[in-house]
């Protein structure tokens, strides 16, 4: 079931959130815009939310299965459709690319939408999900006080090497990480790899030529 009854009930609340902490959030826009394809508006942003990051980035849909979330997406210019991961309503290599961020803690089956996410992928298209490390001192704190949060009280956070093994899992080659929230770093340092941020952004395809246009 998808976990969406917080956010219906406190839009507002999670709003407030980017506001009181910009710095961060600018930071994940911009790791994650360090490994954007050059057209994103040919994207699909799964778990879009309230346009938070695809309206930024450019993205041009979205799938949200929060009616509250996707008005407000819409709102910012993104096409969304409701829905959910593990069962996007697509046909076959729609997309140029495939965005989620922090989506995959809140799916119930992350392979399903790994898998999914490759099908409406084009040959040659990419994924681009964005997640709190739970190696990192953040993930880990997220995930021990997650029974106090409003949000997170249901997620389940990973591991980067365990996202990466579930991107492999369903196809998904040539993985390119970038990191952020890293302590002791300048605020708003993005960095190759992972192991510092408590912030990662995985960057794999989807295998084949480019579609040319």
């Amino acid at each position: 079931m998808p976990k969406t009854e917080p956010f219906d009930r406190h839009l507002e609340r999670y709003e407030h959130w980017f506001e009181r902490h910009a710095g961060e959030y600018d930071a994940e826009l911009q790791a994650v815009r360090a490994l954007m394809p050059p057209d994103p508006g040919r994207m699909l942003e799964v778990g879009v939310g309230s346009g938070r990051f695809a309206a930024p980035l450019g993205v041009g849909f979205g799938v949200e299965p929060s009616a509250v979330m996707a008005r407000r997406a819409r709102d910012l210019g993104v096409t969304v459709a409701q829905g959910i991961g593990e069962a996007l309503p697509f046909v076959d290599a729609t997309f140029g690319g495939v965005l989620l961020v922090t989506t995959l803690c809140f799916v119930d089956d992350l392979d399903r939408t790994c898998r999914e996410a490759f099908r409406v992928l084009q040959p040659g298209g990419c994924i681009l999900t964005g997640f709190v490390d739970l190696d990192s001192d953040l993930g880990r704190r997220y995930d021990a006080h997650k029974a106090e949060s409003v949000f997170y009280r249901d997620a389940r956070f990973y591991t980067t090497a365990q996202v990466l093994a579930h991107l492999s899992a369903a196809g998904f080659v040539e993985p390119v990480l970038r990191q952020t929230l890293i302590p002791g770093a300048p605020a708003g340092t993005v960095a190759e790899g992972h192991g510092r941020g408590a912030f990662v952004v995985i960057r794999a395809e989807r295998p084949g030529a480019a579609e040319r246009v």
